[in-house]
């Protein structure tokens, strides 16, 4: 393991994107002291419990775990306590899914700081990612930010810009955008911590926001063929490639089944089909589901 950052600082968050910022922070010489993450949740078919991604990172590194299910921020509670005694530098956030308590955010003497994967004022909310693709916004950005007692609304500390030439599927973003916050936040570490950096406050007036995703938002309709449709299809399958899926409801033996689609391309403005899902069969080529089901005369809605 390498030696301990000479910043001391506590590391908030629980998803994929979180590590992924972990991973470029430890190569760029930056350890956190302690993870703070969110409790053991059950998966699978035998609902076992298991542990989210940053605290089996942090456990591999020896890197003391606190996976609190509720941020206790009461005087003298255990929790803040704790986090007063480990004495860090500034607080750092990527992806925790939890309100911070402003208490809590104002415990270090450089505050706390967050990587969000957009140019806020633009895309505050739980899904900056999928709503930047959705709208086909490719002039986009990372951005490190001072968090504040509101969503995202905190002064900006940093921003880079980052363009995309066409939407890869979303897993490919979120770890461009994850990467770029990573190493911009390793730039501008030191100098935050040494109070040589000034922040900006937001243009408030400027504020999009996203909201959180619903299963039913991964429905497409591909009997329109126009190139706004098919194009908004396309967008929804790369955004929505982890959750819900993208998907098209399909009519086989009198009953409605969901479709869904894990690969695709837009070329000459036309949605090409690449692989789906249909409900209760194996994933399989577009051209085999069309062979086996919609040459049988049954059409998707």
């Amino acid at each position: 393991m390498n030696p301990p950052s000479p910043i001391r600082f506590a590391y908030f968050g629980s998803s994929r994107l979180s590590v992924i910022i972990l991973d470029e922070l430890e190569k760029a010489g930056f350890l956190p002291a302690l993870a703070i993450t969110t409790p053991d949740k059950p998966k699978g078919r035998h609902l076992t419990l298991t542990q989210n991604p940053v605290k089996e990172w942090a456990l591999t590194r020896n890197i003391p775990v606190h996976d609190p299910a509720k941020l206790d921020s009461a005087p003298g509670s255990a929790f803040a306590e704790m986090l007063r005694a480990a004495k860090c530098d500034v607080f750092i956030v990527a992806s925790y899914s939890k309100i911070i308590p402003a208490s809590i955010i104002e415990i270090p003497a450089r505050k706390t700081l967050n990587v969000h994967p957009s140019l806020l004022p633009l895309y505050r909310g739980p899904a900056p990612l999928q709503a930047v693709m959705l709208d086909d916004a490719k002039n986009t950005g990372v951005t490190i930010m001072r968090i504040d007692e509101k969503v995202d609304h905190g002064p900006i500390v940093a921003q880079k810009e980052v363009a995309v030439e066409e939407w890869p599927a979303y897993e490919e973003f979120e770890e461009l955008m994850a990467r770029e916050g990573a190493h911009l936040l390793a730039e501008i570490l030191p100098g935050w911590v040494a109070g040589s950096i000034q922040e900006k406050e937001q243009d408030h007036s400027r504020a999009t926001f996203t909201k959180k995703i619903a299963k039913e938002d991964g429905l497409m309709d591909i009997a329109d063929a126009s190139p706004a449709s098919q194009r908004k299809n396309f967008l929804k399958i790369q955004a929505y490639r982890q959750w819900p899926v993208a998907y098209f409801m399909f009519e086989h033996s009198g009953k409605k089944i969901k479709v869904k689609v894990t690969r695709a391309l837009f070329l000459d403005d036309k949605l090409v089909i690449e692989r789906v899902i249909p409900e209760g069969k194996k994933e399989m080529s577009y051209a085999d589901f069309q062979n086996g089901f919609i040459g049988s005369g049954q059409s998707p809605e």
